[in-house]
């Protein structure tokens, strides 16, 4: 998700841009140059609580290489989140569901989706609740009808959603429903949701 405005943090004690972020990694940007495969730390905070993970570097570039007037290294490196520190996991998701919550109550694409309510009932799937069930549902959609299969991975299809198998019926059937009158922004919005579900799943 590709953040507005960025989010300060640290990466190996120095200030760092946090450009975009997802339940899988970030794009930073950072002093200091970068190797594909090296292992760092990134830190920040959110409702003045602490989020630490350990990282993978993936991917790297120099965007400012520094030198002149004592101007330092910048890098943009995205890092793929591999380890949790304490409860990071679930602040991080917190997180992520009231920002994608604040993008769904301002998308006003679709009318009809306003008027049922399905903005409130979105923002409010991100932290569903969990029961024993497992595993996910997938729902795929091809312009027509719906298709519904039980299935062991949380990924999502590009046509339709997954979510954790523990989710309200009423509540997927009204995610259907603002999928089917969404555009492909509201898609890929409803989709972030449905990964937040079946990422709770999975834990």
């Amino acid at each position: 998700m590709k953040l507005a405005k960025p989010i300060l943090g640290m990466v190996k004690g120095q200030s760092a841009l946090i450009l975009d972020i997802g339940m899988g990694g970030a794009f930073v940007e950072h002093y200091g140059a970068a190797k594909t495969g090296d292992r760092t730390t990134l830190s920040f905070n959110w409702k003045s609580e602490e989020i630490t993970f350990e990282c993978e570097i993936r991917r790297t570039g120099i965007v400012r290489a520094g030198g002149g007037k004592g101007e330092a290294m910048v890098s943009h490196s995205g890092m793929e989140f591999k380890e949790a520190v304490g409860s990071s996991d679930a602040r991080l998701q917190d997180m992520m569901a009231v920002f994608v919550g604040r993008m769904l109550a301002a998308h006003k694409s679709n009318a009809a989706a306003q008027e049922d309510g399905t903005g409130a009932t979105l923002i409010q799937l991100g932290q569903a609740r969990r029961s024993r069930t497992r595993g996910f549902l997938r729902y795929t959609f091809d312009g027509k009808a719906w298709k519904v299969l039980p299935t062991t991975l949380g990924s999502q299809p590009p046509n339709g959603f997954t979510v954790g198998a523990y989710e309200d019926q009423d509540e997927l059937e009204t995610l259907c429903r603002a999928y089917e009158a969404a555009d492909k922004e509201g898609r890929n919005l409803i989709r972030l949701v449905a990964e937040l579900s079946a990422d709770a799943a999975k834990k």
